[in-house]
């Protein structure tokens, strides 16, 4: 079995466990800009402990380019866990994050995110560089 025949994909708009890729479809190379990653932005997921978003990476892949080159985690670990019980602790995390980045050819942003009872799930955006 390979890693690739785990991974699930769908619309984020009806699916709440894909990762949203919020980038803009065009960049001047070598300039900085902003990717906003998120899980649950049509329809919320639960952040709960029993049901939660572990993280979201991003990934790019170059055009052209045989590797793909991975550029960001963020970690989702406050899902109310307490000694008191679950859902009983003091902090609670969101599935949302922006990562600043600057590119040199254009390619494709992949995202991936972990629900620790649904699994793995991608997307991606293809992003043109001028």
């Amino acid at each position: 079995m390979k890693i690739g025949e785990l991974i699930q994909s769908g619309d984020w708009k009806g699916e709440k466990h894909v990762p949203v890729i919020e980038a803009p479809e065009k960049v001047s190379a070598g300039e900085l800009f902003d990717v906003t990653l998120s899980v649950g932005k049509e329809i919320a997921h639960p952040n709960t402990t029993e049901h939660h978003i572990c993280w979201i990476k991003l990934y790019f892949k170059p055009e052209g380019d045989k590797f793909v080159y991975e550029v960001a985690e963020l970690r989702f670990d406050g899902h109310g866990a307490s000694v008191k019980g679950a859902n009983e602790g003091p902090v609670f995390t969101d599935t949302f994050g922006t990562v600043r980045l600057k590119l040199a050819a254009a390619g494709t942003l992949i995202a991936t995110s972990s629900c620790n009872i649904h699994g793995l799930w991608e997307s991606s955006k293809p992003i043109s560089v001028e």
